[in-house]
């Protein structure tokens, strides 16, 4: 009987507390966090990709079985490159990157506007530091706190979108140039990859779902989201996966083995163009008759203006192949910057890797 008369008292105690925290909560106005207490300060794990080819080493993904999302890792989670009618080959360890980094960048940004920050910095896996400036609206403190609340949470999933997408393809730009993640594994045979892009892509724009889930958290709502986002793309099993690549041998890619392979064809769309990305299709597949693809816009800073809102990213690059890519934008040496604003310089560079791509590949592969 004590242990129970105790356990009521604390329960007659702590009521009080409890209702003051909500109302306290209710009246700062403060929505949950994206990933939740704190946990999204730390960065997503690291993913193992496949080529999208039709040789040993490659998994090939069953779309009925990708297992539970997972930010930190989990057994259940499944990945590998999956056929989609309306969207090519996607890596499904592109799309997983491109939506935690996603869910980081959006949580880290909502701390910042929170606390009213003008600047602050990140990085993603390589050396590279990446610099925000943010102008607030001129009444952004007058607004009332739930509005404010309302207007950082969707400012900030929109630009987790822009930083995880720029991120991904800062990525893809240096493997160009001959940055390796890893000394003994060479990287530019998949930088630019008919599939890579598109599937980081599409990662953001799942993510973008998943943090607006107000009755899930982060994994089980990217989980829910994945699954019906593929099903709307015509996802097909993995044979037809693995017999679309082998249809492609010897126009974009050729080789057997994991470390001969030679990718040949290269996805250079990053949306400077028309603003979308649009995927590569494998022609004439029986399981896909007249199936169209599925472009998806490119995230950019334009929206911020319908808030009041102006953003400067810019990236620092720190890698040894820094002095090939600051040359492109800047050319004359007596006014070569140390930074990189994607916005601006990103469409000199692409411009750059296009002719190379022309002169290395022959040009269009599709």
């Amino acid at each position: 009987m004590k242990k129970c008369f105790d356990l009521t008292i604390r329960r007659i105690l702590l009521t009080p507390v409890l209702c003051l925290c909500v109302v306290l909560m209710g009246a700062c106005g403060h929505k949950p966090n994206f990933l939740g207490h704190g946990q999204g300060k730390k960065p997503p794990r690291i993913r193992m990709s496949c080529y999208a080819t039709s040789t040993i080493g490659t998994t090939y993904a069953n779309p009925q079985r990708l297992g539970i999302h997972s930010y930190y890792g989990g057994k259940s989670e499944k990945n590998g490159i999956l056929y989609a009618c309306k969207a090519g080959h996607i890596d499904l360890g592109h799309l997983r990157k491109g939506a935690d980094w996603t869910a980081f960048f959006a949580e880290r940004t909502l701390e910042q506007l929170r606390a009213h920050k003008a600047k602050f910095s990140f990085k993603l896996y390589e050396p590279s530091k990446y610099f925000v400036e943010v102008e607030y609206p001129e009444n952004w403190r007058a607004l009332p706190e739930d509005e404010r609340e309302d207007i950082a949470h969707e400012v900030s999933i929109r630009l987790g979108q822009y930083f995880s997408f720029i991120g991904c393809t800062w990525h893809e730009i240096l493997t160009w140039f001959g940055y390796r993640s890893f000394a003994l594994y060479p990287e530019f045979p998949s930088s630019f990859s008919w599939e890579d892009t598109y599937s980081n892509l599409l990662g953001t724009h799942i993510a973008a779902t998943a943090l607006r889930d107000t009755k899930r958290e982060y994994d089980e709502a990217m989980t829910v989201a994945l699954f019906r986002e593929l099903e709307s793309l015509g996802p097909q099993p993995r044979k037809v996966g693995i017999r679309a690549a082998e249809r492609m041998r010897g126009k974009w890619f050729s080789g057997d083995f994991l470390f001969l392979i030679n990718i040949k064809g290269r996805n250079l769309d990053i949306g400077l163009d028309d603003g979308f990305v649009t995927p590569w299709l494998v022609p004439s597949l029986d399981e896909c008759r007249g199936a169209q693809p599925k472009d998806y816009p490119a995230p950019n800073l334009d929206f911020l203006a319908d808030y009041g809102f102006s953003v400067k990213l810019e990236i620092e690059p720190r890698e040894a192949e820094k002095g090939k890519i600051l040359k492109i934008v800047y050319p004359d040496s007596r006014k070569r910057g140390k930074r990189i604003e994607p916005a601006v310089h990103f469409a000199a560079i692409m411009d750059y890797i296009e002719r190379d791509a022309e002169e290395k590949f022959g040009g269009d592969k599709k």
